[in-house]
């Protein structure tokens, strides 16, 4: 195989919005290529009202508030907790949201649809859609779930419908439809979440537990330091090796994904599971309560979860991180950003900043896989977010680390409203002759499973053009908080031909390898990516 071509490009950093007037705790990237960026309700206004005429368009104040009252007893809030952001332009629209989406989660119908789940209070069991439309806003459903989702992790099955996994003091899941709201819920119990919650009161260290949809249509679930496979609806199958070294969800907030599925290599198809960072199991209370910050975790741990007897691979980050963003890019290598060294997840509990991205390489050997990239000059912890765009870059929004929102500089780390964009390496200027260019208008775009499909695309044949350096790359995009990017997957897809304008590929065999829906999908050429383009699968 040859080998991709090498640049010494760090990457850049960009300032896309100075003020995008509502912090990115959550982020979901909609295949309209706008951005729906929210906050919670209940930290007080935000930079930006609803749309007038008030106060039709206002969300009444629940007056139930846990410690400190955000609001007036009694008010109305007419202040928008959600935006829809244009990636291109910067424009931000305000969206209304009723219910408080307060550390939810969300995934992506396969109409393209945000579906996002739970929250706080008046959020607890809440489900809500916001579509595509250039007038669309959330559709709320406030007790639409069995059980209270604070915390917890939605992910994509085959069928493109989610399940919903644990939660504070839920320890079950549930499966939720991806195009209606009215079904009667339905939970099973999950003994693995119970048993992985820390006995201190205040760190529970297993809430947003790391989900991954297997290729067999199993889940893997990593909660805390354990981690299981578990059949849908079903009994557990089996339970992995504990990772050792401390606590790997929140508040610990590692980093996790699926490494790519190369289905180039026949049938068989082997899934590597990625858990990085993370903290010590006393972290949390330690910052809490003592604003004491013991270091973050700076090992990562690699597991095969479709090998028998499979255990844990340790590699070694150049720096620790907690709280941090992992996503995959165009070319199967993985972007790890954003968090700090020390501390632990929560209201100024965390301290030094890590500025530094860092590239992993999944091909390379153990000891060589981390390549330390251009900082950034902007804190992004606590409630910080980033999604992975057509062109390759990294759009990087949010951080607020305080109860309310403090936009001043009285605080170390204020809150966060700027946009920024982050160029990889493979986006060096000079390089830029050597991109693929995939033609759109000439590409299939409505994907049917295992079946052939052609993409149009012009490759630079001065480099070297065969099967060994070509790959097509599909990317189910994610819904990003608190450092977990849920239902994030990416397939190698098999090449069966390249002419001179096209290159034929093979569409996913399954849902089990590619749930239903939108995808964003690239050309790669000895490592740099084309232009990509959003294909749909299993309409």
């Amino acid at each position: 195989m040859e080998k991709d071509i090498e640049t010494r490009f760090k990457g850049d950093w960009k300032l896309h919005c100075e003020d995008a007037f509502v912090s990115a705790m959550q982020l979901q990237l909609l295949p309209n290529n706008k951005a729906i960026m929210s906050d919670t309700s209940s930290f007080g206004p935000s930079k930006i009202e609803l749309p007038k005429p008030h106060p039709a368009n206002c969300r009444e104040v629940i007056q139930k508030r846990v410690g400190k009252k955000h609001h007036d007893a009694n008010s109305t809030d007419c202040w928008a907790h959600a935006i829809e952001y244009d990636i291109d332009t910067a424009k931000v629209r305000p969206l209304k949201v009723l219910t408080n989406q307060w550390c939810s989660s969300g995934g992506l119908s396969p109409k393209g649809t945000l579906v996002s789940t739970g929250g706080w209070e008046e959020g607890y069991k809440s489900v809500r859609h916001m579509g595509q439309c250039p007038d669309c806003d959330f559709e709320e459903k406030p007790a639409a779930l069995a059980s209270n989702r604070w915390y917890a992790s939605q992910v994509t099955l085959e069928d493109g419908n989610f399940v919903i996994v644990g939660g504070r003091r839920s320890f079950s899941y549930e499966f939720v439809p991806s195009m209606e709201m009215n079904f009667k819920p339905k939970q099973f119990d999950l003994p693995l979440l119970k048993e992985t919650k820390d006995s201190t009161k205040e760190s529970e260290n297993n809430l947003y537990p790391f989900v991954h949809l297997v290729p067999d249509g199993n889940l893997f679930i990593f909660a805390n330091s354990r981690s299981i496979l578990l059949q849908p609806g079903g009994k557990v199958i089996h339970e992995y090796p504990e990772l050792p070294g401390g606590s790997r969800n929140y508040p610990g907030s590692g980093m996790s994904a699926l490494l790519p599925l190369d289905l180039r290599n026949g049938p068989e198809i082997h899934a590597e599971v990625l858990v990085c960072g993370g903290g010590d199991p006393q972290a949390y209370p330690k910052a809490n309560n003592e604003k004491i910050f013991l270091p973050a975790l700076q090992d990562c741990g690699r597991i095969t979860i479709t090998k028998p007897g499979a255990k844990w691979e340790i590699d070694m980050m150049p720096s620790p991180r907690i709280m941090g963003d992992m996503i995959i890019l165009p070319n199967t290598e993985l972007l790890l950003l954003n968090g700090a060294k020390k501390g632990a997840a929560g209201w100024q509990n965390a301290d030094e900043p890590n500025l530094v991205p860092v590239l992993y390489s999944p091909k390379k050997k153990l000891g060589e896989r981390f390549t330390e990239l251009e900082p950034t000059c902007i804190a992004r912890m606590y409630h910080s977010s980033s999604a992975l765009l057509l062109d390759g870059k990294v759009l990087v929004a949010g951080s607020n680390t305080n109860p309310t929102y403090n936009f001043t500089e009285s605080v170390r780390f204020k809150t966060e409203t700027s946009v920024e964009k982050f160029w990889p390496p493979y986006l060096e200027s000079k390089l830029r002759q050597y991109r693929p260019r995939v033609h759109e208008g000439g590409t299939e775009k409505m994907l049917k499973y295992g079946k052939e499909f052609r993409i149009k695309v012009k490759l630079a044949k001065e480099i070297g053009v065969s099967k060994t350096n070509v790959k097509v790359t599909m990317y189910a995009q994610p819904f990003t908080t608190h450092g977990y990017s849920m239902s994030q997957r990416m397939v190698v897809l098999k090449i069966v031909d390249i002419t001179d304008d096209s290159v034929i590929a093979v569409a996913p065999p399954s849902g089990k390898i590619t749930p239903r829906g939108y995808y964003m999908l690239w050309v790669v050429h000895r490592g740099l990516p084309s232009n990509g383009i959003w294909v749909q699968i299993g309409a």
